[in-house]
């Protein structure tokens, strides 16, 4: 079975990273990116890897990105949705299944894609 991909929109490399690394270590196929652009950039299947089910923005990936959020959801069907919001800015509206608001962990948006995207026991484990 393949393991569901998680799409990170995060112009931050080091905290993009340490994300992505988090939730290969519990099960997730990550991939990162910085902006919507190089996000639609994105097949929706790739041979050998399994779907996108969650896609975690950061609200600063979203400034000049007017549509492409709409257009990156379409283009992934089933994919669910979490926000990490800056805590000096409004959550913008959008087709949110959750939003965090900065400052949080790492852990935090592990746990949060987990009850978003949840994995079974035996896909539970480090992927390489």
């Amino acid at each position: 079975m393949l393991a569901p991909r998680v799409l990170i929109v995060m112009p931050d490399q080091w905290p993009r990273a340490l994300l992505r690394a988090a939730l290969r270590e519990e099960g997730y196929d990550a991939v990162g990116t910085r902006t919507m652009d190089s996000a639609l950039r994105i097949r929706p299947g790739e041979p050998d890897r399994g779907p996108i089910r969650l896609v975690v923005v950061d609200q600063a990936a979203l400034k000049g990105a007017e549509g492409k959020l709409e257009r990156l959801l379409a283009r992934h069907k089933a994919s669910s949705t979490l926000l990490l919001s800056r805590p000096t800015l409004a959550a913008p509206s959008g087709p949110w299944d959750l939003v965090l608001q900065r400052p949080v962990s790492v852990g935090d948006i592990v746990a949060a894609a987990g009850a978003l995207v949840p994995l079974s026991p035996g896909a539970r484990h480090p992927l390489e």
